[in-house]
């Protein structure tokens, strides 16, 4: 097939117009843009729920044995012990949230003092 010599340039350009644009401009597909808003819709969903999961000791009439046994438990087992007391299940949902947990779990900063589900925190 015979082109034109005034294609060449064109289909030149493109490419490396196409090449520039997904390497260095910032351009992804449509399955790449709908993965990064999907965690990004978790993380927003994550964070909102964590005044909740921090609020829910402060109504557990057991809230000092199970803060005892999740600031007993060895550092990589505090997120299931978190889980286990229940404060990682979210009103509305059937099974406690992993991704709640750790990120309620890093603000409850358990390391710090032994009395903070109690007094929500003021130590």
């Amino acid at each position: 097939m015979n082109t034109p010599e005034w294609l060449k340039p064109g289909t030149y350009g493109a490419a490396v117009v196409g090449i520039g644009g997904f390497t260095w401009g910032g351009w992804v597909t449509g399955g790449t843009a709908h993965e990064r808003a999907m965690a990004m819709s978790r993380t927003d969903v994550v964070s909102a729920m964590v005044p909740i999961c921090l609020d829910m000791p402060l109504a557990d009439p057991d809230r000092m044995a199970k803060f005892a046994v999740t600031r007993d438990s060895q550092t990589y087992q505090r997120r299931n012990a978190l889980m286990q007391a229940g404060w990682a299940t979210v009103p509305g949902a059937e099974a406690p949230d992993h991704d709640i947990a750790q990120a309620c779990l890093a603000s409850l900063d358990v390391d710090a003092s032994s009395e903070r589900p109690e007094d929500g925190g003021d130590n």
